[in-house]
């Protein structure tokens, strides 16, 4: 994917890396989430963070720097009201409000292309601050 950032075209890879811990993730539940980043230098998207099966949703949130923009997806588990335990997949676009202007555009330009790469996600989720991905957030859109 190549996108337009000023006066530079960026081209994007998604680290081999990057995609198996998502497949680990969607099929052998080996992570609770996973959390990218881009890395402008070598124009690719590299895990950054995995939270073990165990990790609950406010580790995950204190996982998100608080100044810079990630993506992230997090398998959400749950009980319907038929007692079936089920579980989705949420794609978060964290785009915080004091993160860099290019940083921001950067995410949002390249947004599309990621999760097009990661099939199986359920929802998506833009933040920008953490009250905006709340457990009860994602309650609400799973059920």
């Amino acid at each position: 994917m190549s996108f337009r950032l000023g006066n530079a075209t960026l081209g994007l890879d998604i680290a081999d890396h990057s995609k198996n811990a998502f497949l680990e993730l969607q099929r052998k539940k080996s992570h609770r989430y996973v959390i990218f980043k881009i890395d402008e230098k070598k124009k690719e998207l590299l895990v950054d963070k995995t939270g073990n099966p165990a990790e609950s949703f406010d580790d995950f949130q204190a996982s998100l720097p608080e100044e810079d923009c990630r993506y992230a997806v997090y398998d959400y588990d749950y009980v319907t009201v038929e007692n079936c335990q089920k579980s989705k997949i949420f794609f978060i676009a964290w785009s915080p409000a004091g993160s860099r202007i290019r940083a921001k555009m950067l995410y949002a330009a390249s947004k599309e292309r990621i999760k097009s790469e990661l099939s199986g996600i359920h929802y998506e989720i833009q933040a920008t601050d953490p009250t905006e991905i709340d457990i009860e957030k994602l309650q609400e859109r799973a059920h």
